[in-house]
């Protein structure tokens, strides 16, 4: 088997159902707070100083924009953790889904 065309299987990356596991303990509500604090700590700030100038009144619109793509991007991750409950987030999903060699660059960089 060539290392290029090497994959785990998604049952494979399920945690095992004898070990101990961490019980969730953060609600909706928490994870929501959490997300929020993240994106007016660092994006509005910091950025918008920079988007008013770049962009004048077209900032708005890219920032509505931007917060379409990630919104996009926290489904397909919350998809992805429900397929693959065990520990090692991007690492893990381009493991399954592309192989070694792309899982090994994403958990590089």
């Amino acid at each position: 088997m060539s290392i290029f065309a090497r994959r785990k299987s998604i049952d494979g990356v399920h945690d095992n159902p004898g070990s101990e596991r961490l019980v969730p303990t953060l609600s909706w509500p928490h994870l929501v707070a959490l997300g929020v604090g993240g994106i007016v700590g660092t994006g509005i700030y910091t950025l918008i100083g920079q988007a008013a100038g770049l962009a004048g009144p077209g900032m708005i619109i890219s920032f509505l924009i931007a917060g379409v793509v990630s919104a996009c991007a926290a489904l397909s991750y919350a998809e992805m953790a429900t397929m693959m409950p065990a520990a090692g987030s991007a690492y893990t999903y381009s493991y399954v889904a592309m192989g070694e060699p792309i899982a090994w660059f994403v958990g590089w960089t």
